[in-house]
């Protein structure tokens, strides 16, 4: 059996809930974290700062790959096409920075990578693509009642009217991908 070799993507695409669950269902994916990213304001923000905009941190999942099972590219793409890149600062009902479309880096070669992968897919957007490409500062885990979110609420309304419909998107467009 090969040695896995883990590494981190850290992405938001609106609500953390609908990206997490996105992942969670993705083949190579060891763990999906729910937190938030790319503020300004000093310490660990609360989620009710983060809901108020004025933090500048966006809702973000950090996620722990195995890079012999999925590449980082792979996981852009599904990120790209499993929610708006193109709508500045929202996400259907959410508006606000905190719902940005946003890739945080790790490292050079992910900068590349995420510069490469946008370029390549705006062909396939009308509007152009307006997602954020940073470096990842700092990575705060929001509390636990935001992790695992869509599993443990599946019927919750956000759930089935939000995230059932990515998630169906998901299994359309990257069945290849996914967990059996």
């Amino acid at each position: 059996m090969k040695t896995k070799d883990l590494h981190l993507a850290t992405v938001g695409g609106g609500c953390f809930w609908c990206t997490e669950a996105v992942f969670q269902e993705v083949k190579g994916i060891e763990n999906v974290v729910s937190g938030y990213s790319g503020g300004n304001a000093p310490g660990h923000p609360t989620y009710r700062e983060i809901c108020s905009g004025l933090t500048g941190h966006a809702e973000v999942v950090q996620i722990t790959f195995d890079a012999n099972a999925i590449s980082y590219e792979d996981i852009l793409v599904i990120f790209m096409t499993t929610h708006d890149p193109t709508t500045l600062n929202r996400q259907g009902a959410d508006r606000g920075t905190q719902y940005r479309s946003v890739i945080f880096y790790h490292n050079d070669s992910q900068k590349e990578i995420s510069e490469i992968v946008l370029k390549e897919l705006q062909a396939y957007y009308e509007d152009p693509i307006v997602t954020e490409i940073s470096a990842l500062d700092i990575f705060y885990e929001a509390t636990k009642e935001h992790q695992d979110y869509y599993k443990n609420n599946p019927s919750q309304g956000y759930c089935s009217f939000v995230i059932k419909p990515k998630l169906a998107k998901l299994r359309q467009l990257h069945s290849d991908k996914l967990k059996p």
